[in-house]
């Protein structure tokens, strides 16, 4: 979870919130909704501070690095490429390829793009521009006469106009219960199927399977990370369990996860694996959202406060950033 404070023009009066010339929103959540909406109200002249529980950008963009024999291995652990559809992000996938931070990936599909060299390419630049207070941890709202505060890791002597939550739609109905009923019912009306994920690295290629697959039974997806564009370093493989799978087995031991997905590509690409020179597991507690209804962002003009995230508009990257984009317009909007 990540906080992001914005100083803005904005004020309240008898109409609700509005923008004006002194006021700071505070954004909570860590990923591509919460940075989309920081770098649009940025371009829009406002000036933004932010804070993160994490040690560094990437939530469910993440890679992972790990040190073995033959060198470093990198893992996107979360998701494994995104598409683009709506002309907005088509634009804004555009401006990251002439940048050389962003590649299709055939191997995925016509319209796949990873982020280079690590899938969190795209967020990590995002994080820079704005510039990003990490380990800290924001774990609740209150609501004063004067403004917002929160609770956790910001100073206690910072208010802020108004709140927007980029987290999870778990977490961000507990934030908002107190707050807007209409918002909170609609965070704990999305429930996030989690996924287990294995990272395993190899002294040797696997030549008999493709560098993306789908697979059956509790595999759903295996991708030869070390073939993605930029990528470098030991044959590195990422495989994702399915949803249904993961969810029984969420409580699980990672080293018994390991041993079942390995066995399972073995299985799907019917040939027998070297032995890993690495091997770990990540267990995603809200990896992936089914399809959300509308294309709405809520926004609280009265109280100040609002939500984006993928979990309102579908389960994609590109929902996440639009969610963000959305928001930062309709608070940048509301000094009309």
């Amino acid at each position: 979870m990540w906080l992001l404070a914005l100083d803005i023009r904005n004020t309240a009066d008898e109409t609700g919130w509005k923008s004006m010339p002194d006021t700071t929103i505070a954004i909570v959540g860590a990923g591509m909704a919460g940075l989309a909406c920081a770098t649009r109200l940025v371009a829009s002249g406002f000036t933004v501070s932010l804070f993160d529980k994490g040690r560094g950008p990437g939530g469910r963009m993440s890679t992972r690095r790990v040190e073995t024999r033959l060198g470093e291995a990198a893992f996107d652990h979360g998701a494994q490429y995104f598409t683009a559809r709506d002309p907005a992000f088509i634009e804004q996938v555009g401006a990251w390829a002439e940048l050389g931070i962003v590649a299709p990936w055939p191997a995925a599909g016509a319209d796949a793009w990873v982020g280079v060299p690590a899938m969190n390419a795209p967020v990590r630049l995002m994080a820079e521009a704005c510039g990003v207070h990490w380990s800290s941890r924001i774990d609740a709202l209150e609501r004063h006469q004067d403004g917002w505060k929160l609770r956790g890791a910001a100073p206690q002597q910072l208010r802020f106009d108004a709140v927007v939550i980029a987290v999870p739609a778990e977490q961000a109905g507990a934030l908002f219960r107190a707050f807007d009923s209409g918002i909170a019912a609609r965070a704990d009306a999305a429930k996030a199927a989690p996924c287990w994920t294995v990272m395993a690295a190899f002294g040797d290629s696997i030549a008999t399977a493709p560098d993306a697959l789908r697979g059956q039974g509790p595999l759903a997806w295996a991708a030869r990370n070390s073939a993605k564009p930029g990528r470098h370093g030991p044959e590195a493989w990422v495989l994702q369990a399915t949803p249904e799978w993961s969810l029984r087995h969420i409580e699980d031991a990672a080293e018994d996860v390991v041993q079942v997905m390995l066995e399972c590509f073995a299985a799907e690409i019917d040939a027998e694996l070297p032995k890993p020179v690495e091997a770990a597991a990540h267990r995603w507690r809200y990896a992936r959202y089914g399809s959300a209804e509308g294309d709405s962002v809520p926004w609280n003009a009265e109280l100040g406060v609002g939500a984006c995230g993928d979990w309102l508009l579908g389960p994609r990257v590109e929902c996440a950033w639009l969610s963000g984009v959305r928001l930062a317009e309709a608070i940048a909007g509301a000094g009309g």
